[in-house]
């Protein structure tokens, strides 16, 4: 009784906070009983927690005992496998030196305990209650999509690309990419493609993806108790559904206006991204431990804002339909944190 009467009285404090390549962006949502929130928004450019984050936040969280910290999870070691089945896990991972949850029964995603660990050093004058992974928004961003369609879905970060394949609402691959430690660079990849006939395409078969496997183990670490353990989750209602004539409009709304006209920097990333998606469906379908089908669309949850390069080489050398919707990942994670608190 005592804690109703406490929640009536106290806001809640949601602390959403995106670890970007040089900067450290946190929304803050202050809640009342009647869900009457309050938004404030600030990017720090800094790459570590220093004290004006920590006050930022603490200017928020003194106010209500009922404050909840979350984090997408920055790890390049993570990723999502298309079973729950203990037994068939090890398939596809060895998971021996990760933390991993089953999602809705159907799927599981993981990241090392090493980079939990750090994670939990790095913001503990702060405190985390959750950290998400960018799979569960893939899941959560496109859910009438993937329920409805098989497709392929990538997440866009300033230094990753996470990726799945869907049909039907079934997981059937997923890989997470980084752009930062990937095996080729911009200029290796555009020196490949000048030196090849001009009807030949990229090679289809070298999987750009990071390597999962060497992953130092931390012994007798603690990692964090709530690590992403979403339930099925319901679309934003900020978010219009997309529908079947949604995907038309979007793609020439997004092609008259949202994205921008790239400077060589953008056109080498997205160059780049284009390649390690490219690579990483041409693994899909060669590997047999995958349930592969042909793939005709992508969905893209654009967090950065790419060029119009990046949808002009996947429709043009992979001849995919490609769907852009813009994606802001700290209010994602933020309403990921009210779902697990059936808020």
């Amino acid at each position: 009784m005592l804690g109703k009467i406490l929640e009536s009285i106290y806001l809640k404090i949601f602390v959403n906070i995106i670890v970007k390549r040089a900067s450290i962006d946190i929304y803050i949502e202050s809640c009342s009983k009647k869900d009457v929130c309050q938004r404030d928004q600030k990017e720090f450019q800094v790459i570590k927690v220093n004290s004006d984050i920590i006050e930022y936040i603490h200017s928020f969280t003194k106010e209500s005992p009922y404050s909840y910290i979350s984090i997408l999870d920055y790890s390049s070691t993570q990723g999502a496998i298309p079973t729950c089945d203990k037994s068939k896990l090890p398939t596809y991972k060895d998971l021996s030196i990760s933390e991993y949850k089953c999602h809705n029964n159907s799927w599981t995603f993981f990241t090392s305990k090493s980079d939990l660990y750090d994670i939990e050093k790095t913001f503990e004058k702060i405190g985390v209650d959750f950290v998400f992974s960018p799979f569960s928004i893939l899941d959560h961003f496109f859910k009438d999509k993937i329920e409805s369609h098989i497709a392929l879905y990538a997440i866009i970060q300033d230094s990753f690309v996470s990726l799945c394949v869907f049909e039907f609402g079934e997981l059937r691959y997923a890989d997470h990419l980084d752009l930062q430690h990937s095996e080729d660079t911009p200029e290796d990849m555009l020196l490949l493609e000048s030196v090849e006939d001009d009807d030949e395409e990229l090679d289809f078969s070298n999987d750009g993806g990071i390597d999962l496997e060497d992953v130092d183990v931390i012994d007798d670490m603690e990692v964090l108790d709530d690590f992403g353990n979403i339930e099925e989750l319901d679309s934003l209602e900020e978010i219009d559904e997309f529908s079947e004539n949604k995907d038309i409009e979007e793609e020439f709304y997004e092609a008259d206006e949202v994205i921008a006209e790239s400077d060589d920097e953008e056109f080498n990333e997205d160059y780049q991204r284009f390649y390690l998606i490219q690579s990483s469906l041409g693994h899909y379908y060669s590997d047999s431990r995958f349930k592969s089908d042909f793939i005709e669309n992508i969905y893209i949850a654009d967090g950065i804002g790419v060029s119009r390069d990046l949808k002009r080489y996947l429709e043009d050398e992979m001849f995919l339909n490609v769907y852009i919707r813009h994606v802001e990942l700290s209010a994602e994670i933020c309403e990921l944190a009210k779902l697990e608190l059936n808020i």
